[in-house]
């Protein structure tokens, strides 16, 4: 029952990770190419902390 109202945290990196890269294609998009690739090594590094949380469940 307490468990109950606990937010999970790879729903919330998952949405970190979808952000990031909506925010990376936007960037590449309007031509800033080291923004791009600033914002798409956020978001592999986002994706990493998802595969150790999977892992450990």
């Amino acid at each position: 029952m307490f468990g109950l109202f606990k937010k999970d945290p790879v729903k919330r990196l998952e949405k970190d990770h979808q952000r990031l890269m909506e925010e990376a294609m936007n960037l590449q998009r309007n031509g800033d190419l080291k923004g791009y690739a600033a914002k798409l090594a956020e978001a592999e590094k986002v994706m990493d902390q998802i595969v150790e949380l999977t892992k450990k469940q």
